[in-house]
C-alpha cells in the first residue's frame, strides 16, 4: 500500500519564501475603504485568484509549513518520528478539494479589491492551510468514529495496517500544528489573539459531533426521534462554522476588521454551511463514490442525516416501518431496502427542490447586504457550492 497520496508539490522554498514570515508587514486596508479601490471586476478577481498559479503557490506554502513543523524544535522529533509525521501529514492534509483553504485567499483578495502583495498571499495561504490542517484532524477522527473505509479515494488513515489506532494520536498532533503555524507567522500581527480565539471556537464542532453520537443512540431505540430540526442542529455545529464561516472570518481579520461588526454576514455564511452539509448527506447516498472519493455509510451508521429525516417526514406508516426494520443495520440488503424507499419517495427530486430554493433564498439575503465586496465573496462561496458533486 502506497504511504503517501500527495498532490502537486513545489520545490525548496527556503530562499523564495523567506521574506514571508511574521516580521513582514503587508499593507492591508479597512473593509470600509476597499470599495473605493476596486481595480477590476469581481469575476476577474475570482478568475485570477483561482488560477493554477495560485493553486501552485498554495501548495508551495504547504511545503514550507510542513517542513517548518517537522523540524520544529518544540516537538523534539527524532529521525524516525519525523519521517512518520512527514508521511502522516502528506497522507491526510492535502489531496482534497482545498475549498476551505483557497477560500481564505479568494475572500481576502475580493474584500481588498486589488492585487495582493507576495507577503499577503503567503499569509492568506498559511491561514488557509491552518483550516485544511483542522479539516484533516476532524476527518481522521470522523473516519474512526464512523468506521469508514475510504477517504479521498484512498484507505482511511487508520485502516493502514501500520497505523491502526495510532491515528487517534496523529489526529491530535495535526490539531497541535495549527497554533505552531499561527505563532510562527502571525504572532507579530495585531489580530494574532483574535486568530487564536477564532480557531479555538471550532470547539463547537465537538458539540455537534457529540449530539450526532448521542442522537444515534436515541435513534436506535426510536427512529421517530429523528427530524429535520435535529439534523439542522447537528449540522450547524458540526460543519457550518469551520467550513464556511472560518475562511471568511480569517480574511476579515487580515483586513483589520472587527468580527462583531459582521453578525449578519455570519448568519448567511452559517446557512451556507448547513446547505453544504445537506449536500454531503445527499452525496453520501446518491453520489458516485468514484467522484465523491468515499463510500457512504450514513445508512449503516444510523446517522440522523437530512435524507432519513426527510424520508420520515414524507413516509406513510408502512414506509416508516420499512425504515425502522432496515435503517442502521450493516447489511447490504438492508441498506438496499432503505435506498429503494428513498427512490420511491423521490428524495432525489425533493433534494433538487431544496437546493434550488436554498440558493434563491441565499441570493436574496446576499443582495441586501450594503457592502459589494462582501457580496462578491458570498456569491463566490455559493457558486462553488451549488450543484457540487463531491
Amino acid at each position: 500500500m502506497a504511504f503517501s497520496n500527495r498532490v502537486v508539490i513545489g520545490g525548496n522554498l527556503t530562499s523564495k519564501w523567506a521574506p514571508w514570515h511574521a516580521s513582514s508587514q503587508p499593507s492591508v486596508g479597512k473593509l470600509k475603504n476597499v470599495l473605493h479601490c476596486h481595480k477590476r471586476s469581481s469575476d476577474s478577481l475570482l478568475s485570477t485568484t483561482m488560477s493554477n498559479d495560485l493553486k501552485s503557490k498554495f501548495m508551495q506554502v504547504y511545503d514550507q509549513l510542513k517542513s517548518e513543523l517537522i523540524h520544529d524544535p518544540a516537538f523534539e522529533f527524532d529521525d524516525v518520528s519525523r519521517q512518520w509525521v512527514d508521511k502522516m501529514i502528506d497522507y491526510n492534509v492535502p489531496g482534497g478539494k482545498m475549498f476551505r483553504g483557497l477560500s481564505v485567499v479568494e475572500s481576502y483578495q475580493l474584500l481588498k479589491g486589488e492585487e495582493l502583495a507576495d507577503g499577503e498571499v503567503f499569509l492568506a495561504c498559511a491561514l488557509g492551510w491552518c483550516i485544511e490542517w483542522l479539516q484533516a484532524y476532524f476527518l481522521v477522527l470522523d473516519d474512526i468514529i464512523d468506521d469508514s473505509h475510504i477517504r479521498r479515494g484512498h484507505p482511511c488513515w487508520f485502516r493502514l495496517p501500520e497505523v491502526g489506532m495510532v491515528a487517534v494520536n496523529d489526529a491530535i498532533l495535526l490539531r497541535s500544528h495549527i497554533p505552531r503555524i499561527l505563532k510562527k507567522h502571525f504572532s507579530g500581527k495585531a489580530y494574532y489573539v483574535n486568530l487564536l480565539d477564532l480557531f479555538n471556537e471550532t470547539f463547537k464542532r465537538y458539540r455537534g459531533e457529540m449530539i450526532d453520537a448521542i442522537t444515534t443512540l436515541v435513534g436506535e431505540k426510536d427512529l421517530s426521534k429523528y427530524s429535520l430540526s435535529l439534523n439542522r442542529q447537528i449540522t450547524q455545529y458540526k460543519c457550518s462554522y469551520y467550513s464556511c464561516y472560518l475562511p471568511f472570518a480569517c480574511a476579515l481579520l487580515m483586513l483589520g476588521e472587527n468580527l462583531d461588526d459582521h453578525a449578519q454576514v455570519k448568519d448567511i455564511v452559517v446557512e451556507m454551511g448547513i446547505y453544504a452539509q445537506v449536500q454531503d448527506d445527499y452525496l453520501d447516498t446518491f453520489g458516485d463514490p468514484n467522484v465523491v472519493g468515499k463510500i457512504g455509510t450514513d445508512i449503516e451508521n444510523f446517522k440522523c442525516s437530512w435524507l432519513v429525516a426527510k424520508a420520515l417526514e414524507l413516509s406513510n406508516e408502512e414506509q416508516k416501518k420499512i425504515l425502522s426494520k432496515n435503517y442502521g443495520i450493516k447489511d447490504p440488503v438492508k441498506v438496499a431496502n432503505v435506498k429503494k424507499l428513498y427512490h420511491t419517495l423521490n428524495l432525489e427530486g425533493v433534494y433538487q427542490d431544496y437546493e434550488n430554493k436554498t440558493r434563491e433564498e441565499l441570493i436574496k439575503s446576499i443582495d441586501v447586504l450594503p457592502n459589494k465586496a462582501v457580496q462578491a465573496v458570498l456569491r463566490s462561496f455559493l457558486k462553488k457550492l451549488f450543484k457540487r458533486r463531491k
